[in-house]
């Protein structure tokens, strides 16, 4: 048995969505191979027999599993399958220190320790577990499939890049060297300062809706408007709150995830809203998984009219849940 660190886990239900009395429900740990100890609610269809499908969830980026992973996770047992939703390394109830720091590799890791986690349950079918990212883990889950055969399919939804979007800015506008240049002598000058001050300097979260000039883009109200209002706040979200610390995501910089995602022999499903601000890089995913792939039959991209990037993270109205189940009953069978 790993060792695990003994973390002060939240009994009480606390999340930002209703109870589902369809599933039990209770918090569990598990532990990544950089010897964090990972939290994650799970989420059983009550009465259950036999050992079941599974998946794992995470995401958005900045969120916690209180937030969006977990409401995709409950709706999933509730049709069928055993899930989890974890806190990936460093944020929420997961163990991890310094706080606020986030890894492709590292992040990417938390999908495989969540594998191996539900790989040795009793109640778990091993060769039938899937997982789910949602935003930047989306792009994070994706990394996994390309590195895990035990993933067996993967649903990404409203994803991002993590690594194209800190090192190009928003649509790619700071796409050039020197732009990257500049950011990077920023970052490490802060770097000196957080060692000269001994405590990481946060960057700041999603700001109070109130607080927004009108000229702001639509997505930054959007984002204000679940991470800072009663739809999704929570008291442990990075979004919501204080932000990652300032140097938290630098080594997205030099670092590229999906850079064999085409690759991926196993079934994956792509969401979008067609209105995301983030649709481009769930296009341009989509578009390389695709090329060259030696299993393009299992891999589909699903647009969903007017639909914008935030609303995939709570509206059970556009999430398509019929379709979500559908992939995984298809390919985790």
């Amino acid at each position: 048995m790993m060792k695990k660190e003994n973390l002060n886990l939240t009994q009480a239900w606390d999340k930002t969505y209703p109870r589902d009395e369809r599933v039990d429900h209770c918090k569990v740990t598990f532990v990544n191979r950089y010897g964090i100890t990972l939290a994650a609610d799970m989420f059983v269809p009550r009465n259950a027999e036999g050992k079941l499908p599974a998946i794992a969830a995470a995401g958005p980026f900045g969120a916690v599993k209180e937030q969006v992973s977990g409401r995709y996770a409950q709706e999933m047992a509730a049709r069928g399958f055993l899930t989890i939703a974890f806190d990936p390394s460093f944020t929420g109830e997961s163990g991890g220190s310094p706080r606020y720091m986030a890894s492709p590799d590292i992040n990417t890791e938390d999908f495989q320790a969540a594998v191996d986690f539900l790989s040795v349950q009793d109640n778990v079918d091993p060769e039938r577990i899937g997982i789910i990212g949602i935003c930047g883990w989306g792009g994070m889950a994706l990394n996994a499939a390309a590195l895990d055969t035990r993933i067996k399919a993967t649903l990404v939804s409203t994803m991002y890049d993590m690594s194209r979007q800190i090192s190009n800015g928003y649509y790619d506008m700071e796409n050039s060297e020197e732009a990257r240049y500049e950011k990077k002598v920023a970052m490490n000058a802060q770097r000196t300062e957080d060692y000269r001050s001994g405590e990481y300097k946060l960057a700041g979260g999603v700001p109070n809706p109130e607080w927004l000039p009108e000229e702001v883009p639509q997505f930054v109200k959007d984002y204000a408007n679940f991470y800072r209002t009663e739809i999704g706040y929570h008291a442990r979200s990075v979004g919501g709150n204080g932000g990652w610390n300032t140097i938290g995501c630098m080594s997205f910089y030099n670092q590229p995830i999906l850079q064999y995602s085409n690759e991926i022999r196993s079934a994956v499903l792509l969401i979008h809203g067609e209105n995301a601000h983030s649709l481009y890089m769930g296009k341009d995913a989509y578009d390389a998984m695709m090329n060259g792939n030696p299993c393009p039959e299992n891999k589909e991209l699903m647009i969903i009219p007017e639909a914008n990037h935030t609303d995939l993270y709570y509206k059970f109205d556009v999430i398509p849940f019929e379709k979500i189940q559908s992939f995984f009953e298809k390919y985790l069978k």
